[in-house]
């Protein structure tokens, strides 16, 4: 039965309650009456037989009796729902079915709240539901029938039964329309199926919500396992998106190489873009309305940075964007969705931006992402789509950046000579002997912009077209273009395109304010999600200030508050832990470690047992527990002291001190004959590492003094004996004398790992790195 779902016979007749908005995907809402209804014919399930402790002996009467409570406790209480719970939904009136997934059950006595995927695969309308239904939709959910003394509900109805669902392992979806093509179809099947169902029924409509709030509609067209419904949870589940028809696949097609047409590298287009260095100078071009990406990986992060646009022909037609890439800043920089921007048209046909090391927008960037933005006019007809070239350098500034940006004269000369005078009008310096000349021909055609102090010649074009924004923010330029230009991008009022910003924030002023809008509480910014490691909207409420003030005090979203409510097992002591609670509970399991003490080992020096037992999550002491304790007065383990153990009165020990001295006599004069001994007191470990016998002559009487001075030092725990140990002890010690001489822990502690995990390095440092304090430097 491994692997099946658990049988659970249940049904029943509900009325459908108002459409609930907040239910997304395949969930329901069943009123409490169901639950207990569920749990009253949920089976029971078998226990485990398996013993939790390293060093259980099936012999022991009070191991078996402490295992046998365990057992028989766990059988008496086990008693659970499948999961996950699974639903099949009939409508009555037309026979339509679709599977369901539970999400809590809150709702009202009688009724059934569904979700919109659910109405519309059950074929129910708006118009379906009356007034007043839900007062004379009262079902008594004890009978199969209704016809009970109160009045028949006349809304909706449907037939809810129990049925869990094989898990799928593929999935055909077939588009309704023609032209899906998203960068990443696994990370938004991935993030839907995952958030919002628990099934999937064959037939239904499937919508996949995409990064920019678009909707994607498939079919869902076959299954493996074969059926009318599969499981999605806990499954690797394999997608294939195929064509409606050839007429579809026909248009996709056609629509994916047009765009490819249009994609950046191609002949005319913009340039790819892709990573820079710092220091080295990128050439490319970018035609209006198209972005040219760069990414900058790395950077000296201890001083300012300063990114550079040089080379524009008109300087009024190409804009910079900048935004730092990190966990909680995920979106490439738009003019409507960016951290840093220079808009404004750059002296010299250049632009730049100056970021300081001590910039919080950089705090746990990884990169920073650059884009190059060809600006064209909203509503533009305009036939003129040449690409705009353009230098781009990312530098690191040695001196002040302040510096930098100093306005530039408008002379030749930024201070005049002794015979120089400066002109009035153009503000030149010029030999005083031509003053005269040069004020009457200045003075008749030239003049000065009593604003910035640019001089422009009467007549000229850009004089008649030069203008200072009138709300004096700085902003100025000569030509209409660049005036437009300005008044949209800081004097127009902007909506956010989120779907949840709508009617409820906005809309801004500007540009820049909005942009600031979408990188900071716009529900919509993406963000790397730390739980389900996906590229999700951050969610929330961007007007109310506690969902503000609980991310900054928590770190953590809306939407990773409600991804991390999810709960998983701690690996280290099995505990239920919400995912967002793991980091402090983890840090709980840090802070315990520190104050354990170290198990006693076997005192013998190639045993690699400890005297108590060891558990597999980490329990120190777990054989005693379980009534296999050492049982002896010398430290020695279990193991190393049954072939010294005799069933005889000996209250001081002179009939055990004569068998000591006899299992070391008959290691020195035959050995234990192991080829794997490496006992220096045993004839065969000798021979084993190449050293002479101890007193090769002379038997018994010769080996006796090398054995007294044993016997003497029995009585002191601290000094090792020496006995033959069976070949996986004597590895065990040897691997933890291996990991103890790395000094990262005691060689207690790491006896006890290896009897843990065996004699694995590998698996015994990870064992030790979960459950042993570090060794303290001294």
């Amino acid at each position: 039965m491994d692997g099946q779902p658990a049988d659970l016979n249940w049904s029943g007749t509900f009325a459908i309650s108002r459409p609930n908005r907040d239910l997304k995907g395949d969930k329901i809402l069943l009123p409490q009456s169901a639950l207990e209804q569920l749990l009253a014919a949920s089976p029971r399930v078998a226990a485990p037989t398996t013993h939790s402790f390293t060093a259980f002996d099936p012999f022991n009467p009070y191991s078996v009796a402490a295992a046998q409570r365990e057992r028989s406790q766990y059988q008496e209480t086990q008693q659970q729902l499948p999961h996950p719970l699974m639903f099949r939904v009939v409508n009555q009136s037309n026979g339509n079915a679709v599977y369901a997934g539970i999400r809590e059950f809150s709702a009202q006595e009688g009724e059934v709240a569904l979700s919109s995927y659910l109405l519309e695969s059950l074929g129910i309308q708006e118009s379906d539901f009356k007034a007043g239904d839900s007062e004379a939709m009262a079902i008594d959910l004890t009978s199969d029938d209704t016809n009970g003394e109160g009045p028949a509900p006349s809304g909706p109805q449907v037939t809810i039964h129990a049925k869990q669902l094989p898990k799928g392992t593929f999935v055909r979806l077939r588009p309704l329309e023609a032209g899906y093509n998203p960068d990443d179809w696994k990370s938004l099947l991935e993030r839907q199926l995952r958030e919002s169902f628990t099934t999937l029924t064959k037939g239904a409509i499937f919508s996949v919500r995409g990064v920019k709030a678009e909707a994607f509609r498939f079919l869902v067209d076959e299954f493996k396992p074969e059926g009318d419904g599969i499981c999605v949870v806990d499954t690797d589940l394999e997608v294939d998106i195929e064509a409606l028809n050839e007429e579809q696949a026909r248009e996709t097609l056609k629509q994916i190489m047009e765009k490819a047409q249009r994609a950046p590298g191609a002949a005319g287009g913009s340039s790819l873009g892709g990573k820079i260095d710092t220091w080295k100078a990128v050439e490319g071009q970018v035609i209006p309305g198209d972005y040219v990406d760069f990414e900058l990986p790395s950077w000296d992060r201890s001083r300012s940075l300063s990114i550079e646009l040089s080379g524009l022909d008109d300087s009024e037609d190409v804009d910079l964007f900048v935004s730092p890439k990190s966990s909680r800043q995920r979106a490439l920089p738009r003019e409507s969705e960016h951290v840093f921007s220079r808009f404004s048209p750059g002296k010299g046909g250049s632009l730049s931006i100056n970021i300081q090391p001590t910039n919080i927008e950089l705090e746990n960037a990884d990169s920073l992402l650059i884009s190059v933005h060809g600006w064209q006019s909203q509503g533009s007809t305009s036939s003129d789509t040449s690409p705009r070239p353009f230098s781009l350098r990312v530098r690191t500034v040695l001196e002040d950046p302040m510096a930098q940006n100093e306005p530039a004269t408008n002379g030749t000369h930024t201070q005049g000579g002794e015979d120089e005078v400066q002109c009035k009008n153009c503000l030149q310096w010029v030999p005083k002997r031509t003053l005269v000349l040069h004020e009457n021909f200045c003075l008749r055609n030239n003049i000065a912009c009593p604003h910035c102090k640019q001089v422009f010649q009467k007549r000229s074009p850009e004089w008649q077209d030069h203008w200072h924004c009138e709300f004096d923010d700085g902003g100025f330029g000569n030509t209409p273009s660049s005036k437009a230009k300005h008044d949209f991008i800081f004097h127009t009022e902007h909506a956010c395109p989120s779907e949840t910003c709508h009617g409820v924030v906005g809309p801004f002023p500007s540009l820049p304010d909005l942009a600031r809008h979408r990188t900071s509480t716009c529900p919509g910014k993406v963000i790397l999600c730390q739980f389900c490691h996906l590229e999700v909207p951050q969610e929330g409420d961007p007007t109310d200030p506690s969902v503000e003030a609980e991310t900054v005090l928590t770190g953590l979203t809306p939407h990773e508050r409600a991804d991390g409510a999810r709960t998983t097992d701690c690996h280290l002591c099995g505990a239920i832990v919400r995912l967002r609670d793991m980091a402090a509970h983890l840090k709980h399991h840090e802070l315990d470690k520190q104050g354990r003490a170290k198990p006693e080992i076997c005192r013998d020096e190639l045993c690699g047992r400890t005297l108590h037992g060891v558990g597999p999550r980490g329990q120190v002491g777990a054989g005693t527990r379980m009534g296999q304790g050492p049982g002896n007065d010398l430290g020695l383990c279990s193991i190393c002291f049954g072939p010294l153990y005799v069933s005889m009165h000996d209250p001081e020990g002179k009939a055990l001190r004569r068998r000591i001295e006899r299992r070391y006599l008959s290691q020195l004069l035959t050995g234990c004959g192991k080829r794997w001994c490496g006992n220096e007191w045993c004839k065969t470990g000798r021979a084993n590492m190449g050293l002479e016998a101890r007193a090769a002559s002379g038997g018994t009487a010769a080996m006796l003094p090398l054995v007294k001075p044993l016997l003497a030092e029995v009585g002191d725990w601290t000094k090792a004996m020496h006995f033959c140990v069976d070949e996986g002890a004597q590895k065990r010690r040897k691997v933890a004398e291996m990991l103890a001489a790395e000094g990262g822990w005691e060689v207690e502690w790491c006896v006890a790992a290896c009897e843990a995990e065996g004699a694995s390095a590998e698996k015994a440092r990870e064992w030790l790195v979960n459950w042993a304090p570090a060794r303290r430097s001294m």
